[in-house]
C-alpha cells in the first residue's frame, strides 16, 4: 500500500513539474520584450499579441486533455503534450515570425495537458480531504516556474545570453520531460472504456458543462486568474518601468515577486480550505485582498510600501483562483475529474486569450502610440477591478462543497 502511495506521490510531482516548466516558457516572454520585438521586426503591441497566443491554444485544448485523460489515462496522454510543448520552444527559438507563432500556439496547446492530468492523478489516487492542499501544491508548482521564468530568464537576458538560445535550451528540457512522464506514469487502471469515445467524451462534457456550479467555477477562477496572466506576466515589467520608473532589473524582480506569491498562496489557502472545510469564504476573502492591492498598484504611491510586499500579497490572494477547481472537482463524479477540470480550464483561460488583445488595444488607444505613462495604465487596467470585484459576487451564488457540508455526487450513468 506504501509503495502505491508513493508510486501516486511521483506521477503527481511529475506532472506538476511538467505545469512548472509550461509557466515558465508562458512568463519568460515578459522579461525579454525589446529582445523579441527588435529580433522579430514588430511592434511592442505585436510581441504581447504574439505572447498571448499561448492562451489560444491552451483554452481549446484543455477540452481535448479533459476528455483524453478520462478516456485513455494520463501515461497515454501526458507525455504527448510534453512533447508538443517542447517542439513549441523550439519553435519559438528559430527566429521567424512564422514559427514563433505556431510554437507559442502549440506550447499553449501541449502545457494544458500538465494541470489537468495533474488534477486527474489527485482524484484517481489521492483522498479528497487532500484535494484542495494538492491542487494548491500543483499550482504552487507552477507558479514557481513562472517565477523562474522571470527571475532567471532576467539575469541571463541582462548579461547577453541571446533570447533564442534560452528558448532552444527550454526545448530541449521539454524533450527530457517527455520521456521521463512516459517511463514514471503510471498506467490506466482497469479496461479501457468501449464503444464511440467521442460520443462518450460529449455526454461527459454535456453533464459538466449543464452544471451550473461549472460556469461559475470557470468565470470566478478566469476573473481571479486575469491579473496574473496579463498586467503581471505580459505588461507587468513595462508597467514598473513607464509608470513608475524602475530599472529594467528592479522591474524584473518586483514583477516576479507575483509568482512568488502564488507559490505562498496557493497551498497555504488550499490548506486552509482543508481544515474549513469550506471553499467559498477563502474565494472571497483571497478576492477581497486582491482587489485592495489592484487598487493600490495602478493608483497609490509604489515608494510608501517595502518593496516586494505588494507583489507578494497580492500573488497571495490571488492564489484563490485555485479553490474554484476544487470546487468543480467535488460537484462530479471521480470518473469526471479530467473533463471537468479541461472545461475549467477552458472558460478561465479563454478569459485570458480573449481579453489579452483588448488590453493591447486599449493601451494603443489611449496613448496614441507615444511614450505611456501612469494614467495610461490607470486607463487600460482599470477593468481588472471590475473583474475582481465580479468575481467576488459571483462567490456569493456557488453551492457549498467543502467537507463541512459535502453532500455526495452520484456516479455518471453509463451512456
Amino acid at each position: 500500500m506504501k509503495s502505491r502511495a508513493g508510486a501516486a506521490g511521483i506521477a503527481w510531482f511529475l506532472a506538476a513539474f511538467f505545469y512548472f516548466y509550461q509557466y515558465a516558457l508562458r512568463s519568460a516572454p515578459a522579461v525579454m520584450m525589446p529582445q523579441l520585438s527588435a529580433a522579430l521586426g514588430l511592434s511592442t503591441i505585436g510581441v504581447a499579441s504574439l505572447v498571448g497566443l499561448f492562451y489560444y491554444g491552451y483554452s481549446p485544448f484543455a477540452l481535448v486533455a479533459g476528455a483524453a485523460i478520462d478516456r485513455f489515462g494520463a501515461k497515454a496522454v501526458v507525455p504527448a503534450g510534453a512533447l508538443m510543448t517542447a517542439a513549441g520552444a523550439l519553435l519559438f527559438g528559430i527566429g521567424s515570425v512564422n514559427a514563433a507563432n505556431i510554437g507559442r500556439f502549440m506550447q499553449g496547446a501541449g502545457g494544458v495537458f500538465s494541470f489537468v492530468g495533474a488534477v486527474y492523478i489527485i482524484g484517481k489516487h489521492f483522498p479528497d480531504s487532500r484535494a484542495a492542499t494538492l491542487i494548491g501544491a500543483t499550482q504552487m508548482l507552477g507558479m514557481a516556474g513562472g517565477s523562474a521564468g522571470q527571475f532567471l530568464v532576467g539575469p541571463l537576458i541582462t548579461r547577453g545570453v541571446a533570447w533564442d538560445r534560452l528558448w532552444i535550451g527550454m526545448g530541449i528540457i521539454g524533450l527530457l520531460l517527455t520521456v521521463a512522464l512516459f517511463v514514471i506514469l503510471p498506467q490506466r487502471e482497469g479496461p479501457v472504456q468501449r464503444g464511440p469515445w467521442l460520443k462518450r467524451s460529449a455526454v461527459a462534457l454535456g453533464v459538466v458543462a449543464k452544471n451550473p456550479q461549472s460556469i461559475l467555477c470557470g468565470i470566478i477562477a478566469g476573473l481571479l486568474f486575469i491579473p496574473t496572466n496579463i498586467l503581471d506576466m505580459i505588461w507587468g515589467v513595462r508597467f514598473l518601468q513607464e509608470a513608475h520608473g524602475f530599472s529594467y532589473g528592479d522591474a524584473v524582480i518586483r514583477s516576479a515577486t507575483v509568482p512568488v506569491g502564488w507559490i505562498i498562496g496557493c497551498p497555504l489557502l488550499g490548506m486552509l480550505s482543508d481544515r474549513l472545510g469550506r471553499r467559498k469564504p477563502v474565494i472571497i476573502g483571497g478576492g477581497c485582498v486582491l482587489f485592495a492591492c489592484l487598487v493600490w498598484i495602478l493608483y497609490g504611491d509604489a515608494d510608501v510600501l517595502p518593496p516586494y510586499v505588494l507583489g507578494i500579497v497580492a500573488g497571495v490572494a490571488s492564489g484563490s483562483a485555485m479553490i474554484p477547481y476544487t470546487v468543480i472537482k467535488e460537484a462530479h463524479p471521480r470518473e469526471l475529474n479530467g473533463t471537468a477540470t479541461g472545461l475549467m480550464n477552458f472558460l478561465c483561460f479563454t478569459f485570458s486569450a480573449l481579453v489579452g488583445p483588448v488590453f493591447g488595444w486599449i493601451m494603443g488607444s489611449v496613448s496614441g502610440g507615444r511614450q505611456t505613462g501612469p494614467e495610461h495604465y490607470q486607463t487600460t487596467f482599470q477593468p481588472l477591478l471590475y473583474g475582481v470585484g465580479l468575481a467576488i459576487l459571483l462567490t456569493c451564488l456557488l453551492k457549498e462543497t467543502g467537507s463541512a457540508v459535502r453532500v455526495p455526487v452520484r456516479r455518471l450513468e453509463a451512456a
